[in-house]
């Protein structure tokens, strides 16, 4: 065996240990793998960008929503089909390094890589047989890669839709009661309707619940983050925020007996956000990201609804400290992720405070 035959074999067995590794931290460990390379993320976030450019350019909201919506399950299948590649290329050039060994002789890369993509697939049609041992020891492993890969891949689209069909299940219920696309002060609005007591406190020991499954799954499996919601002006994003709002309005501004419930919530959901800002290395603000005369039209709209509002610039403060510990990098996630408008999330650069021209230092006078 010559030396060049020793160094391909070499990359490729360097190349299926980095996929293996890769393939690990990304499926297997349930865990996010930060400050590591990870081909997901070095993959589907320019994939992203890309995508967003391409395809929310058109003046038709619907149209916009079904192709970005297109988005996560297309990045999925993306890195399935880069794994398998690189699986292939690894055996490929280390069958090509030991082409002498099988029958008849493989002469060139290509036939090579032809041995290794029939075997993982497998479709080995038996034109090309190992006759060595360290030949027939190959083929046996990426046989064995393939049935593995597979039983993988499987398992992930059932974890993934699992998971995306339980976040779902939440955006969609809370609907009834937020309206869509939700909103904080309508949801506590709904609430305070005669006939509803308990409504609020289920919906925040519900969604206290939904922060830890969201925090499991979507830390674990950030592409989940790209599956978007399969109803007109919903997204996930929006759906949390609009329930950290409320508990932060119950929290600051009332003195109601679901505090508590919404303290627990407020709590869990605050971890998320955390975690989230630690992952996605998001750049955030100490800015509750709202105008202080929206604040007080949401008091007077929930003092009309029936809740004992306390007001005030202390109770503004204490909102204002609440919110300022998500509301920064619930904004980037929303913009970033193009979802639908909605009340003191997304896009807020019509703020008159934000919209002020820098003042021009005046030049010193030539003396």
């Amino acid at each position: 065996m010559s030396f060049g035959s020793l160094a391909e074999m070499a990359v490729g067995a360097a190349l299926l240990i980095a996929t293996f590794y890769d393939l690990f931290q990304t499926i297997v460990l349930p865990r996010p793998a930060v400050n590591k390379v990870q081909l997901a993320r070095a993959i589907i976030r320019p994939m992203w960008r890309l995508w967003k450019w391409l395809f929310n350019r058109g003046s038709r909201i619907d149209r916009s929503e079904a192709r970005l919506g297109a988005f996560g399950p297309i990045a999925l299948i993306t890195l399935f089909i880069i794994w398998a590649l690189a699986l292939m290329v690894g055996y490929s050039l280390i069958i090509d390094g030991l082409g002498s060994q099988f029958h008849p002789v493989l002469n060139d890369y290509p036939t090579a890589f032809y041995v290794s993509a029939t075997t993982l697939v497998p479709l080995s049609y038996g034109d090309f047989t190992p006759q060595d041992g360290i030949a027939r020891a190959v083929i046996i492993l990426e046989s064995a890669t393939g049935v593995a890969f597979a039983a993988v891949a499987i398992t992930l689209l059932f974890e993934l839709y699992g998971d995306f069909r339980a976040r779902e299940e939440s955006v969609v219920a809370l609907d009834a009661l937020a309206g869509a696309p939700p909103s904080a002060v309508q949801l506590l609005e709904t609430t305070a309707e005669p006939g509803m007591d308990s409504t609020l406190k289920d919906t925040f020991d519900e969604w206290r619940k939904w922060s830890a499954m969201v925090l499991e799954s979507h830390l674990a499996y950030p592409i989940l983050i790209y599956f978007r919601s399969s109803h007109d002006n919903e997204a996930w994003i929006n759906s949390f925020a609009a329930m950290m709002d409320a508990a932060a309005l119950i929290m600051a501004a009332t003195d109601d007996p679901t505090k508590g419930s919404a303290r627990l919530m407020f709590t869990v959901g605050n971890h998320l956000v955390e975690d989230m800002m630690w992952v996605f290395r998001l750049k955030t603000a100490s800015d509750p990201i709202i105008e202080k005369d929206e604040y007080r039209a949401a008091v007077r709209r929930l003092s009309a609804a029936g809740y004992r509002m306390k007001d005030g610039d202390a109770t503004w403060e204490e909102f204002a400290h609440l919110r300022s510990k998500y509301a920064s990098a619930l904004n980037l996630m929303a913009t970033n992720l193009v979802a639908p408008a909605a009340q003191w999330v997304g896009d807020r650069s019509y703020l008159p405070h934000r919209n002020r021209p820098r003042p021009k230092r005046r030049r010193a006078a030539a003396s």
